[in-house]
């Protein structure tokens, strides 16, 4: 329970440093908005074409008397439609991070130097950073992916389908939500994929805590944009909550050059 709690303070006292800092809060939203136009769109097609999808997908079925072709068909596309939701809500954060990159860096750098005052950096230049960045949402999107097509095989199970299968799916996206928005502070620090989802499965309460509410408010249109700012922020302290750092802030510091360390992985390490 403590973990929980914790997870979701963090969730909000970074909404509470994004409303606070302004002008940062208003060029967040600009990626966001971009993003999220895209997907409207695709969640829309989704929407029209999920019906001949599912039928498409079950010949067997159009032998079916009334009512039970439409109950079952009916029952898919809704299924359909609630895992490309999933998908979405998970690949929006993704897509967002890379889109707005430089701007959420600067937001995840600017939280640290309020903290302690020591903004690690990775080393890297930005092109490499951005390809890692790539890299790794991809294989988050694959594991996403794999949950999706389980959870999908277990909502054909009557009742549970309906009342449990949802329920982890949204721990399932809150889990990997937490992920791509810790990989912000994370990666900073020279902190690999493998590393990060075994740090946050030692620590599954908290990532829960975090995520969850997170991944219940996306779901409300145009909210995922005014939030990211403020989940990036609370990533970061959660992030440094992770690897034993101090989490309070005491300062609120823009990060400047002489308060930036690279960190290589083996130098975070040692110092942890």
């Amino acid at each position: 329970m403590r973990d929980l709690r914790a997870g979701f303070q963090y969730l909000m006292t970074g909404q509470r440093w994004a409303l606070s800092h302004g002008k940062a809060f208003g060029l967040g939203l600009l990626p966001g908005l971009l993003t999220l136009v895209v997907y409207a769109a695709a969640l829309v097609a989704l929407a029209f074409g999920a019906d001949d999808l599912i039928a498409w997908a079950t010949p067997f079925a159009d032998g079916w008397g009334s009512p039970w072709l439409g109950l079952f068909r009916g029952f898919l596309t809704a299924v359909l439609f609630a895992l490309g939701l999933m998908l979405a809500v998970i690949t929006f954060t993704s897509v967002t991070l890379l889109v707005g990159s430089p701007f959420y860096d600067a937001v995840s750098e600017r939280v640290d130097a309020s903290v302690d005052g020591n903004v690690p950096t990775s080393g890297r230049s930005f092109w490499y950073d951005l390809w890692v960045s790539l890299r790794d949402s991809l294989r988050i999107l694959v594991r996403a992916a794999i949950w999706g097509v389980l959870l999908f095989a277990l909502g054909l199970i009557p009742v549970v389908g309906q009342t449990a299968v949802p329920v982890v799916g949204f721990f399932v996206t809150g889990f990997f939500l937490t992920e791509e928005l810790a990989s912000v502070a994370l990666a900073r620090r020279g902190v690999d994929l493998r590393e990060r989802l075994t740090l946050l499965r030692t620590r599954r309460a908290l990532a829960w805590g975090f995520g969850v509410p997170l991944a219940l408010v996306y779901l409300i249109p145009f909210v995922a944009v005014f939030l990211m700012p403020g989940a990036v922020a609370g990533a970061t302290l959660l992030s440094r909550d992770l690897l034993g750092e101090p989490t309070a802030p005491t300062a609120d510091a823009e990060p400047s050059e002489g308060l930036r360390t690279d960190k290589s992985q083996a130098d975070a390490r040692a110092e942890r």
